[in-house]
Parts: C-alpha cells; sequence; structure tokens
C-alpha cells in the first residue's frame, strides 16, 4: 500500500470507529437502568429475545439501527425499536420488535417509519413478518407526526392487512402492554402469543376506561393474557413466559408449509482475490479526490472477476456482470460524471439484465450529469431521461449502495431511495444532498448577486455563503439520512459483500420461477 492509501486507510479508520461507537449507542436502548427495570419483570432485553428466536448461527441483517440519531435529545436509540432479517426455523423471516426500554416502546414519527419500511422490505421479498410486541402505542406529545397520514402508525396496519391478503404469514407474540393502536398488531395477525403476567392488550387502558364510562378496572383483568385465551379469544396461545412464547413463535413458523421459489443459476461462492480490507485506503474520506471504481468491485465480486460492457464507450460509468456470494448481479459504479454516452450505456446494460433476469446493484458516487453548453447540445436532457425510464421501470430486483457522494439528479439516474431499490446501504464517507455545500454556497451567492439592483454587500454575501455550506454540510452528512431513514443503514465497506449476499438470496428466494422475456432495444 503506497503512503497515498494509507493516509485514506488511517483517515477512513477514524470513520469507522465513530461508526462503531454510534451503533453502541444504538444497543444500548434506554440504558442500565431502565434495562435492570426490564429484567427485574421477567422480560428479556430485546436484542436477546431477537437471539433465542432465531435459528442458532443465523446471522441477523439489522436493518437502520441510527434511526433517530441526533434527534429527540438522543433518547430514543434505533428509533425504539429493532428491524431485521433473520431465519427462524429455517425460514427467512422479517422481524420486527419493539424496545420497551425506550419511552415504553412508544412510536415516534422515526419508529413509525421503520416500522413501516421494514414491511415494505418484507412485501416485497416475499418474507413472514414476525412481530415481538412490547408497545406503547403512539407518543402523544408528537401524535400530529404518528398519527394522521400515510406512512404514520396507520400504515402499518394496513400493510399487515394486505400482506396477510396475499399469503404473507403475519405472526405476533406480546410480551408487554399493547395499548390503542398498538392493541391491532397482535389483533390483524394471522396467530398471536401472548405471556402470561406481562402480556396485556386494550384498545382503552384503565385510565381511558375510567375517563370514557367511569369504569375502575386494573390492567391484567382488563386485558391481561389468561383473559384473551380463555374468555375473548383475542390470542390464540398462553406462554407462561417469554422462552416459551419465542419457542411457539419458531413452531409456528416451522409449520408454515413455506417454500422459498428461487430461480438464479447459483455458483460455489468464491472470496475475490484482492483484499476487501484495502476498500478504505482506496476509497478514503475526502470525495474530492478521485477513485478507480474498478479497484473497489475487484475487492467486491466473487473470485475478482468482472465482465465488463461496453468498457471503452462511456468510461464514467462502468457497467459488468460478476457474481456476489454465487449470484449473477449486474452493477452500475461511477467512475465520474454521467454524460451522454455513459447514460445511454447504463440504459443499454438495464435492458440486457432485464432480459437474462439478473439484479442490478448500483455503487453510487456521482455529482450528477454533464452541464454546459456541449453537454446540453449533445441532447443531455433526453439522454439522462432515458437512463432514468430504464431504472425506473427495470423488471428485475434493484440494491443501491452510496460509496461517495450522491448529488442531484445523479442520485436519481443512479437509483436513488426515491425510485424504490430493495435495498439502500450507506458508507460512512458518503454524503448525500442536492449539490456539494461547495457548490451550493457558489449557486446561492452568485443568485443573490444577481437579486440586487445596486452594488452587493459582500459581508451579507460572505454570511449568506458560510450558513449554505454549514447547512449543507450538516444535512448532507450519512448520520444525518440515516437518522431519517434514508437509507437502510451504514454499513462498513468490507461488510458489503456480505451485506449484498443476503440481498441477492432474498430476491432469489422471491422471484417467481417464471417471468417472460422482452426484447432488448439499443439505445
Amino acid at each position: 500500500m503506497d503512503n497515498d492509501s494509507d493516509s485514506r486507510q488511517q483517515s477512513y479508520e477514524k470513520a469507522l470507529q465513530t461508526l462503531r461507537e454510534r451503533l453502541q449507542w444504538a444497543v444500548a436502548g434506554g440504558g442500565d437502568k431502565l434495562r435492570a427495570r426490564h429484567q427485574e419483570r421477567g422480560k428479556i432485553p430485546v436484542r436477546e429475545r431477537i437471539d433465542l428466536l432465531l435459528d442458532p448461527g443465523s446471522p441477523f441483517m439489522e436493518l437502520s439501527p441510527l434511526a433517530g440519531w441526533g434527534m429527540h435529545n438522543g433518547e430514543v436509540p434505533a428509533a425504539g425499536i429493532v428491524t431485521g432479517i433473520g431465519r427462524v426455523s429455517g425460514v427467512n423471516c422479517m422481524i420486527i420488535a419493539n424496545d420497551a426500554t425506550v419511552k415504553g416502546g412508544s412510536f415516534f414519527p422515526e419508529t413509525t417509519r421503520k416500522h413501516v419500511r421494514a414491511q415494505e422490505i418484507a412485501w416485497e421479498n416475499r418474507l413472514p413478518c414476525l412481530y415481538l410486541v412490547d408497545c406503547g402505542g403512539a407518543f402523544l406529545p408528537q401524535q400530529d407526526r404518528v398519527f394522521p397520514d400515510y406512512g404514520h402508525f396507520g400504515t402499518s396496519f394496513y400493510h399487515q392487512c394486505r400482506m396477510s391478503a396475499e399469503g404473507l404469514p403475519q405472526l405476533s407474540a406480546v410480551f408487554g402492554g399493547c395499548t390503542a393502536g398498538g392493541a391491532y398488531i397482535p389483533a390483524l395477525s394471522d396467530e398471536s402469543v401472548m405471556v402470561n403476567g406481562t402480556g396485556r392488550i386494550h384498545l382503552g387502558g384503565p385510565p381511558i376506561v375510567k375517563a370514557a364510562i367511569s369504569e375502575v378496572v386494573d390492567a391484567e383483568t382488563l386485558g391481561g393474557a389468561s383473559m384473551h385465551a380463555r374468555v375473548s379469544g383475542v390470542t390464540d396461545y398462553l406462554a407462561m413466559n417469554e422462552a416459551e412464547a419465542l419457542q411457539r413463535l419458531r413452531d409456528i413458523v416451522a409449520g408454515l408449509n413455506w417454500r422459498p421459489e428461487g430461480t438464479a443459476a447459483r455458483r460455489p461462492s468464491i472470496p475475490p482475490k484482492f483484499d476487501p480490507g484495502e476498500i478504505p485506503g482506496i476509497v478514503g474520506m475526502d470525495l474530492r479526490r478521485p477513485f478507480d471504481v474498478k479497484e473497489v468491485l475487484l475487492r467486491m465480486v466473487d473470485g475478482s472477476a468482472l465482465q465488463e460492457f461496453k468498457p471503452e464507450y462511456g468510461e464514467t460509468l462502468v457497467c459488468a456482470t460478476a457474481h456476489i456470494h454465487g449470484y449473477p448481479v449486474g452493477i452500475l459504479a461511477n467512475n465520474g460524471v454521467l454524460f451522454s454516452e455513459s447514460s445511454l450505456k447504463g440504459a443499454h446494460f438495464i435492458e440486457l439484465c432485464n432480459q437474462r433476469r439478473i439484479p442490478l446493484l448500483f455503487l453510487q458516487n456521482i455529482t450528477g450529469f454533464m452541464v454546459g453548453t456541449e453537454a446540453e447540445r449533445g441532447g443531455i436532457a433526453k439522454h439522462s431521461a432515458k437512463l432514468v425510464y430504464a431504472v425506473a421501470t427495470a423488471r428485475v430486483p434493484r440494491f443501491t449502495v452510496l460509496i461517495g457522494g450522491s448529488y442531484g439528479a445523479g442520485n436519481y439516474g443512479m437509483c436513488g431511495r426515491g425510485f424504490g431499490p430493495r435495498f439502500l446501504f450507506s458508507w460512512p464517507n458518503s454524503r448525500i444532498a442536492t449539490m456539494s455545500p461547495e457548490v451550493a454556497s457558489t449557486v446561492l451567492s452568485e443568485l443573490r448577486r444577481a437579486s440586487l439592483k445596486g452594488p452587493a454587500d459582500e459581508e451579507e454575501i460572505r454570511a449568506l455563503q458560510a450558513e449554505t455550506k454549514r447547512q449543507f454540510e450538516e444535512q448532507s452528512d450519512p448520520y444525518y439520512a440515516t437518522a431519517r431513514l434514508w437509507d437502510d443503514g451504514i454499513i462498513e465497506p468490507t461488510q458489503t459483500r456480505d451485506v449484498l449476499g443476503i440481498c441477492l438470496q432474498l430476491a432469489d428466494e422471491s422471484t417467481p420461477r417464471f417471468q417472460g422475456q422482452s426484447p432488448v432495444y439499443r439505445m
């Protein structure tokens, strides 16, 4: 490794250390005091519940662990909910688990978004949903951001109903209180388990019952597990403790008669010939310093083997087929700004992958499409639109990783969040915004100058530039993005190959065995 790579590696290691420290914040939940109180009540911490539920040795791909970072005074780690994918009784399942040590499992805006996003992933990848419920309902001080709109709490129930109707199992285990809207999570499940003594379901808790009809009743009598198992029939199984409830959930999954489809001609998984640990030294933290994305790809794909498409044309977009953990994948990776030639090349490559049923992987490090008189006369608006159209209408699963900058329309042309990739992950060095802080400060200062009739106040212009740069630096930070669920999590470059292997397996198992083919149209 040369001196420049060594310097980049060292700067990236600092960023990785920051990521690992912040993930510890997410894992800590409500802290030691609340965790101890939780356990005194006979409750198992949320991530330990998940460990007991999963098959021994199963990886758990946790999603958006840093949701809520830097928000709500840091008091809502992981948005109070753990979501992710793991194997239960041999079946890949989406797990959605409330963390009652965080504000009693109440739903904040980021909680609802994370819950709904997990359901979206389960729906698209044809995964059963397992809800580990310990939910205090909506966080009332922010009810206007949790309750009324699409994407809020009600959407999670809508998704539950629709997925169940489509044959995707919805199963729940109740470990604590399920009040108001929270009661519908188990009530809408195909089958549910409740833990005796701690599990409770009621549309209105004792305070609401007293206020509404002047009835005084304790929580256990009103909605305890024993009553719901023996009297109301709201739950299907009564468990004496949490371990029994989790085993019952495993037994239910084992009896689902669930068989994934699977279509890919999968090869044996071969490690890359080049060390993935070298990727941080290639990429670095300074987005102004270019790197050759092919060097990244050689450390990510099986056997470091790439079959590049049109390697001498439109060279700022690398298009190649490869395998990751044995699964075929078509890769579109930025090596500079997108010109008309690279846009047309990308659109053509996507059609080839559509025809051959090869999933698409977009690796974003893009300032945008080329601008200027020459580019406009060359039809960049038309040709970039062709790439955007091809991305939007692709008929194969799509995955996106932000490995650098993601700016402007380049974000759209490379399958950003707005274009619905099945999964979107970020690296710690990534940035996402309409434009870079430097460009934004220049653009706004020039617009300000142009709006003035007289001479510009240079002190005012400098202040505007500084404030604009500060705003864009803050809002393009990957932690700002992941806190707001703009991605499915920040991952380390060396983890990316394994994460993508899981994603490709899920996509393959959810793909129908027969798909009609369509011709390829050369752009």
